[in-house]
């Protein structure tokens, strides 16, 4: 007949054992949960600009997003100013955007992932996320921006054009290049996006 001391040792073992358990299954329900609410269009992953290391855009989940093709060296250039203050009005309440450098129109993107993150943080102090130089229209667009094109019909024509994503991973608007950040029209559709 095993002694006191033999049971004890057991129910011990047995209840560090179901405490290990239940001290892992919280720390995997959150991962799955969130992997389960990244919506298709987000999941994705791109190197960050400035250094390269790879980002997974379920980050943004749940945020409004407005995703923006840019270039260094175009009329529209100046619209990162705008962009940044967008950024910094609105953050607060659930807005990201994202830049994707592109070289696709004129020509207007040709330097370095060094070069570009000198522009954007020196020149117009851009703290919103971007993303390093890629494709964004033709006959390959990065998945991101086919899966954008694909949801709206529009794909970008020229540098500083946008989509914008509600909480919900749907792609709500695009805007044409013209359209600057402090537009009302984007105003309006972005305050819609946040609730108000």
């Amino acid at each position: 007949m095993p002694s006191i001391l033999t049971k004890l040792a057991v129910l011990s073992a047995l209840s560090l054992g179901a405490a290990a358990a239940f001290a892992q299954a919280p720390a995997a329900q959150p991962a799955a949960a969130a992997a389960a609410s990244c919506p298709a269009i987000l999941k994705q992953s791109f190197n960050r600009l400035q250094d390269d290391a790879p980002q997974d855009l379920c980050q943004y989940a749940g945020k409004v997003i407005l995703v923006v093709n840019t270039a260094s060296y175009c009329g529209y250039t100046p619209q990162y100013k705008g962009l940044e203050e967008v950024y910094a009005k609105y953050s607060g309440k659930g807005l990201v955007v994202l830049g994707f450098p592109s070289n696709d129109f004129g020509k207007q993107e040709p330097g370095s992932s060094k070069e570009i993150a000198d522009l954007c943080y020196n020149t117009y102090g851009v703290k919103f996320p971007m993303f390093a130089k890629s494709v964004v229209s033709g006959d390959a667009p990065n998945p991101f921006y086919a899966k954008l094109i694909k949801a709206t019909g529009k794909a970008p024509a020229w540098n500083f054009h946008k989509y914008l994503i509600d909480r919900k991973g749907n792609v709500v608007e695009s805007f044409p290049s013209k359209v600057k950040p402090d537009d009302k029209a984007l105003a309006e559709a972005l305050e819609k996006a946040l609730g108000g």
